[in-house]
């Protein structure tokens, strides 16, 4: 029986990398190109983090400018996954202020994420694993 993160379809994850990525790259990857761009032929990074980790969504266009999850976008969304919130005063690193609850779905969201996407990095001076 698959669990309860599983993706539908497989996913070949590369292992997860630990590189420092800094905020100010982070929020140049969110999607638009030309700031960070995959190559002529695609569109820009996209990159969202949850609890400091940083994941590679760019082949997901609901995170792409236009998309539904594109306030994530160049971002540490951990509150705002947490509050299951796509307020763009709600995206932000410092997760804390959640009630236990919250904090269990920004858990589950981490591990919805982790089954998904490849980590890329970790945001560097990240206080909030």
């Amino acid at each position: 029986m698959a669990g309860k993160f599983e993706p539908k379809t497989p996913v070949d994850l590369a292992p997860p990398k630990d590189d420092p990525i800094s905020t100010e790259f982070l929020s140049k990857c969110n999607g638009k190109p030309p700031l960070v761009p995959r190559d002529e032929n695609s569109g820009g990074l996209c990159y969202v983090a949850i609890k400091g980790r940083v994941f590679d969504v760019s082949r997901n266009k609901m995170y792409a400018p236009g998309g539904s999850y594109h306030v994530f976008a160049g971002h540490d969304a951990s509150r705002a996954l947490g509050m299951t919130s796509t307020k763009a005063e709600d995206v932000v690193p410092d997760w804390s202020p959640l009630t236990d609850k919250e904090k269990s779905v920004l858990e589950d969201w981490f591990m919805f994420f982790s089954k998904r996407y490849n980590i890329v990095g970790m945001v560097e001076g990240a206080t909030n694993q």
